[in-house]
């Protein structure tokens, strides 16, 4: 299996999410992180990312007769490479974008189902602009939004501090003018 056809599943990209930021969990920690999820999803889910390179075994030991594994996110296996995407058609596209949407809707619900949550004081926002831009100006934007997120993606579990997921989306709605 690929990388884009891993990654493009709306269970294991939700599995990828929760192992960001240098964690390390069991399936079982998995499993609570993701309660609307089957065990036995998850289980199957978390096989096939390590088996596909995107999980590694990062500890072991033993635990009532079983082996309990720690696994831990390869991030330079957890991306669609350039050339990946470049190969993608149109219906690659619908499909990843589709399984990005039901991981945010899943996600989103599963918050909003937590005991407390509270959209208000947890700054929750969802946007969306229109916005003119000339190719130059999109990489101009796309090159300020890494520079703002890039050194919050090392940011490590602290007290003071909750995960969020974030997820900027591009793409064009109209063609552009030509006068």
């Amino acid at each position: 299996m690929d990388s884009a056809e891993l990654l493009t599943h709306p269970v294991r990209l939700r599995v990828v999410h929760a192992m960001r930021g240098g964690r390390t969990l069991t399936t079982a920690e998995l499993c609570a992180l993701i309660p609307d999820v089957s065990k036995a999803t998850v289980y199957r889910h978390v096989d096939l990312l390590a088996t596909g390179g995107v999980l590694e075994v990062a500890d072991e030991r033993r635990v009532r007769g079983a082996v309990e594994r720690r696994y831990r996110l390869r991030q330079d296996r957890a991306v669609i490479d350039a050339e990946t995407a470049a190969s993608a058609s149109p219906d690659d596209y619908r499909r990843a974008f589709a399984a990005a949407m039901a991981v945010l809707h899943a996600e989103f619900n599963a918050y909003l189902d937590r005991d407390g949550a509270d959209p208000t004081a947890d700054l929750v926002g969802f946007r969306q602009h229109a916005v003119w831009l000339s190719p130059d100006e999109l990489l101009d934007l796309i090159g300020e939004l890494r520079t703002a997120i890039l050194p919050r993606l090392a940011n490590e579990a602290a007290p003071d501090r909750a995960r969020y997921l974030l997820s900027p989306i591009l793409f064009p709605t109209e063609e552009p003018h030509t006068d």
